[in-house]
């Protein structure tokens, strides 16, 4: 499994019983986890005296209870990436803290490849946390994702890192349809990031399913990778989608084409009350020998 202990703001201080423990610079949070299917005893102290703990509904959705005051808003830092953070619907904050293994892994190839002129693809980008990674190293970035209010967000990051004035295009879109523009624009990249979620629609009602439409949506990829191409990062928080069946993706569409290796493998968060690693998630990498 692939992770960092490099966080300082963010903290994973225990899991049981369907919930995680978390320190969020100062702010102690309780979220549900459907991985977390073991019951043991809830020891630490602050399971006892969290700030707020997000509690699902039996009818669906859920609500934050809060039981100390906390901001409306605050910032964490991973090394020297900033990010704002709040409590939202559906239990999220705004940041998935595992992901910073990935962050590390893609500024290392950036860095590595010796280039100025790394052009980044991040798909489903969220609230950016690749995106300013890649700033950082100096990388251009085309940042898409459907969501006006992610996009306004990760502008946000992008400024408290300061990299909001790095060579990026925040873009409002499907991504799907993006990518069939880039095709007839003839537009390509160097490295494409993948963290698409399990399910959605697109703008006409279209339904995504990521099981059904994962291998055909790397293949419609492919065709906007560059001719000197570094990295493929496909990462997926569905159980039915593992890292093997991702690994076979990526060699069955762009290793037989490219040449390069797959990498794939768990990602997780060490759990600081205990000699223990919680699974969240997993990523397949494809890489270009540098």
């Amino acid at each position: 499994m692939r992770y960092t202990t490099d966080w300082e703001d963010y903290e994973l201080i225990d899991c049981s019983c369907g919930e995680k423990l978390e320190r969020w610079r100062r702010e102690i949070l309780i979220r549900p986890d459907p991985q977390v299917i073991w019951k043991s005893e809830k020891e630490h102290r602050l399971w006892y005296q969290p700030c707020a703990r997000y509690v699902r509904s039996r009818t669906g959705g859920g609500k934050w209870q809060v039981y100390k005051r906390i901001p409306d808003a605050w910032q964490i830092k991973y090394k020297d990436l900033t990010f704002n953070i709040k409590t939202m619907g559906f239990k999220h904050t705004g940041i998935f803290p595992e992901q910073a293994v990935n962050w590390d892994y893609t500024r290392k190839l950036i860095r590595e490849s010796g280039r100025d002129d790394v052009k980044v693809l991040n798909l489903f980008a969220y609230t950016g946390g690749a995106t300013v990674a890649c700033l950082k190293e100096g990388a251009s970035v085309v940042h898409v994702d459907a969501s006006k209010g992610m996009v306004q967000w990760a502008k946000e990051n992008a400024a408290a890192s300061g990299v909001k004035d790095g060579d990026v295009r925040w873009i409002i879109d499907d991504c799907i349809k993006f990518v069939q523009r880039e095709i007839r624009r003839g537009n390509k990249y160097d490295i494409i990031i993948l963290d698409p979620p399990s399910y959605g629609r697109g703008p006409k009602g279209e339904i995504w399913h990521l099981e059904d439409s994962i291998y055909d949506f790397v293949k419609l990829v492919s065709q906007v990778l560059s001719d000197e191409p570094i990295m493929v990062l496909l990462n997926s928080y569905t159980t039915g989608l593992s890292a093997s069946v991702m690994k076979y993706i990526l060699d069955d569409v762009i290793t037989s084409e490219k040449g390069g290796r797959v990498d794939a493998d768990e990602i997780g968060l060490p759990v600081s009350s205990k000699n223990q690693v919680l699974p969240c998630g997993s990523s397949a990498i494809w890489t270009k020998n540098i």
